[in-house]
């Protein structure tokens, strides 16, 4: 990878990465691309892909409810409800995203 393509990446990432780290950071994602290469050269055929290399067996239990419905009492405590929903403070006005998304 070359310095513009890191600085792309970054940008598109919306990530900071100063002049200081951009060749160190270059240089540790092209290290991890060619070890990509090189796991990619193994030879996998009549390699049953696996979901877990030891072997576990996931426990299942029935899907059955054990707990009893508390969500009026829930509600009570919240500061503010209605008709069975939290009200909270409207944190993002709409008004304020116009012009922002290019």
């Amino acid at each position: 990878m070359e310095r513009a393509d890191i600085e792309k990446l970054a940008e598109l990432a919306r990530i900071e990465i100063t002049d200081a780290t951009i060749d160190e950071v270059t240089r540790s994602i092209t290290e991890v691309l060619q070890l990509v290469d090189q796991l990619q050269t193994a030879d996998t055929q009549g390699v049953e892909p696996m979901a877990h290399p030891l072997d576990a067996v996931q426990r299942l239990r029935s899907d059955t409810v054990t707990e009893t419905d508390q969500h009026a009492a829930f509600q009570n405590l919240a500061p503010a409800a209605e008709a069975g929903l939290y009200l909270v403070p409207k944190v993002i006005d709409q008004s304020d995203l116009i012009g922002t998304v290019e």
